[in-house]
């Protein structure tokens, strides 16, 4: 079979090896319509490259490595990185590749062209794979663009692609991918166009920016927006929007511009150049006999369209479809770049001030009335920051899986989670509250008399001790301010007390820290680079390494906020208990026990079936996960149920939890390894684990229920294996 096929020689029958994409394009080059030349690499080169070699049996194993079912998105996005590490590795097999580069050379030369995807099952009636594969602007010489065909390739197993196939019950083993190269049109102006409006059968919308489309896609570059009657074109409205940057090519792919002053002021089209696209949009709904959703570019006067695609409304499931939630985490560079501004500029500081201003309000001054009150207010704050946490600070953590492909796509490293050396920060904010509390400890190991006092009572405390432990509790809490479970703040300072004796009896050994310093390996990595490409690096690495941080820092921030509301209902409880039987107001008694009972939203998900699964008499030896955190270690397990278990930890212990969360991590320091139903590279204990060195397996199911308190476990992290007994 030939492997390659110009777009205009494409016909109906090659649609299972050219995909919708390509089909759709070649269907309206022969109906006279403006397109882009281009050739179509077709599905069988996919197919002989994976089994040539050895991928498909490799892809499998990592998509079976859990139920598919129940893996979060940061395993989803883990199984990707590693699935896409497999093709940047894979040598490329010379009788595959040397036909294409033969063909590929002689129609494009040194020509810039788009590299994008056309997977067959793309682009139909009933499914859209808009945004889930890559595409690649800008791309120049045969050798290059096999290389970008081989990442398009490589993203048919993105995350959100694998989530998308899994919400639609799509088959997975049997997916494969075309691709089409074609060459690049830089039109001075671009959008999309809706044949119909989802939201109004009736209408119909165009969109328009300067530049690039790309800008619009990602969100960095906000469009003009015109509604027309769908039956005569008749123009209903326009939105304007302030027109500030634009996308052109650039020798990193594309770069984001400002607008010239004088394009800022007038709409990317004239009245005319809307008919225009219009009509463009309605000959394609004729052909396909089905409204489309059209990219298209104006290159001076001439009218080009990109792709179209029929309009797809596929219903949700009950409310259940998570695509539209997943895809609005993954942000391109620039967006993520106005995201950190805007927390670190805004939220964080005002997250930070609610928790202060909370804290200086005397709560035991308070009414039952007014304390009721309080406690709604609190509830209300707490609420609006999780929703923040939701739509702001959660999508910004795209920024460390940004860099990672980036470093991977640049470095082609065997070890896919290299990356991960350059984003260790000494400034995290749980590293700051672990050395407060080895501070503490390591004064109790230097004085019997303190130790003494703090086990029985007996003897003097000592002041500087009293002083930085009430500072402690002040800035981070008393460690087991968490809803869940019904656990409200309940150790007080004697859990503190109980955790310090143990660090001061069982000093843990000085916990390795990244085999190389991160500012060294950032000189290395940077060193690959030059001109233009250079400061890209530095600045994605920059960012990543905020996202990073940031992963970490802004649950102690929101936890801050939350202990403001445990405070309050901590007084309410104290009260309600105080006055059962005495002569107080039974109204307002009664108001602040009914607000006590009401439902407190959590940030976490506690919903997880497994802590109420029954496995008696199950006993699993060796259960498979994620890999997390490199290195091997053995240890009895301490199983985490609720926060009070942690006061309980013993050095040496290997940790075993639902997921290792923020107000969980000053055990770390004792923990020999850890092990979380949950996974992902980039989930909280994983990247906490691999600060302090520790082997680390994310990601297994059933953790808590097939490991007991006491039983002996080897944690393997460069396998994702741990071996209990």
């Amino acid at each position: 079979m030939n492997l390659i096929i110009p777009l205009n020689e494409i016909r109906a029958e090659d649609r299972d090896q050219v995909g919708g994409k390509a089909s759709s394009l070649a269907t309206m080059i022969r109906m006279g319509l403006n397109v882009p030349d281009a050739l179509c690499v077709k599905a069988e080169a996919y197919n002989r490259f994976i089994v040539l070699e050895g991928l498909r049996e490799r892809i499998l194993l990592e998509l079976n490595r859990k139920n598919f079912q129940e893996m979060r998105w940061e395993e989803m996005w883990d199984t990707s990185l590693r699935i896409r590490n497999m093709f940047l590795n894979a040598p490329l097999p010379v009788n595959l590749f040397s036909p294409l580069l033969a063909v590929i050379d002689e129609k494009f030369k040194d020509k810039p062209v788009v590299v994008r995807s056309s997977a067959p099952g793309e682009d139909s009636s009933h499914t859209s794979f808009a945004g889930l594969h890559d595409s690649y602007v800008n791309v120049k010489g045969a050798e290059s663009i096999l290389d970008h065909i081989r990442l398009v390739w490589a993203s048919l197993w993105s995350d959100g692609a694998l989530l998308y196939r899994q919400e639609l019950g799509l088959d997975f083993e049997n997916s494969t991918m075309a691709v089409l190269v074609q060459e690049i049109v830089t039109g001075e102006k671009s959008g999309v166009a809706f044949g119909k409006n989802p939201n109004n059968e009736s209408q119909t919308v165009i969109e328009a920016v300067y530049g690039l489309n790309a800008g619009m896609v990602d969100g960095t570059v906000e469009p003009d927006r015109w509604i027309l009657d769908r039956k005569t074109g008749k123009i209903l409205s326009r939105t304007p929007v302030i027109r500030e940057k634009r996308v052109l090519p650039s020798d990193l792919g594309i770069r984001l511009e400002p607008l010239p002053e004088r394009l800022s002021k007038e709409p990317p089209l004239g009245d005319e150049e809307v008919h225009d696209v219009f009509n463009l949009v309605r000959k394609a709904e004729t052909l396909f006999a089905a409204p489309q959703d059209v990219e298209w570019t104006f290159r001076g006067d001439s009218l080009y369209i990109l792709q179209s695609r029929p309009i797809t409304t596929i219903s949700s499931k009950g409310g259940d479809d998570k695509r539209p939630w997943y895809l609005s985490l993954r942000r391109s560079f620039e967006s993520l770049k106005t995201l950190r501004r805007k927390i670190e500029g805004d939220l964080i500081p005002s997250m930070i001030e609610d928790a202060a201003s909370l804290s200086r309000l005397h709560l035991t001054e308070l009414s039952d009335h007014h304390l009721a009150e309080e406690i709604r207010r609190r509830k209300e704050i707490y609420d609006r920051w999780v929703e923040t946490y939701d739509n702001e600070f959660i999508p910004f953590a795209h920024g460390m899986r940004l860099f990672g492909q980036f470093y991977n796509d640049a470095l082609r490293p065997q070890d896919p989670y290299e990356f991960m050396d350059l984003l260790g920060s000494k400034r995290l904010a749980s590293l700051e509250r672990n050395r407060m509390l080895d501070e503490m400890a390591s004064m109790i190991q230097g004085n019997i008399y303190l130790a003494e006092y703090l086990r029985n009572s007996e003897g003097s405390a000592d002041e500087m001790f009293s002083h930085l432990l009430d500072t402690f509790i002040e800035t981070f809490g008393d460690l087991s301010c968490s809803v869940e479970e019904g656990n409200y703040c309940s150790q007080g300072k004697e859990g503190i007390i109980r955790l310090l004796l143990e660090m001061a009896s069982h000093r843990p050994a000085e916990k390795k820290e990244s085999a190389r310093d991160p500012e060294a390996l950032m000189s290395e990595f940077l060193s690959h680079f030059e001109g233009e490409q250079k400061t890209f690096a530095a600045e994605i690495l920059d960012l990543g390494r905020a996202s990073y941080q940031m992963r970490d820092d802004d649950n102690i921030y929101l936890g801050r906020v939350e202990k403001q509301v445990m405070d309050a209902m901590d007084e309410g409880r104290r009260r309600t208990i105080n006055r059962v039987g005495s002569n107080s107001d039974a109204g307002e008694t009664k108001e602040l026990i009914n607000v006590l009972i009401e439902p407190v939203h959590t940030l976490q998900d506690r919903s997880s079936s497994e802590k109420n699964m029954e496995l008696d008499g199950v006993k699993a030896r060796q259960i498979v996960g994620q890999p997390a955190g490199p290195g091997i270690a053995t240890g009895k397990a301490r199983v985490i149920l609720d926060a009070s278990s942690l006061f309980d930890f013993k050095s040496g212990e290997i940790m075993v939890c639902d997921a290792v969360e923020p107000n969980m991590t000053f055990v770390v320091p004792l923990c020999a390894g850890i092990v979380e139903r949950r996974g992902g590279m980039l989930i909280h204990g994983a990247i906490i684990a691999r600060e302090y060195g520790l082997p680390c397996v994310t990601g297994v199911p059933n953790a808590t229920t097939l490991i007991r308190t006491g039983d002996p476990l080897t944690v393997d992290g460069y396998l994702g294996i741990v071996i209990i007994g």
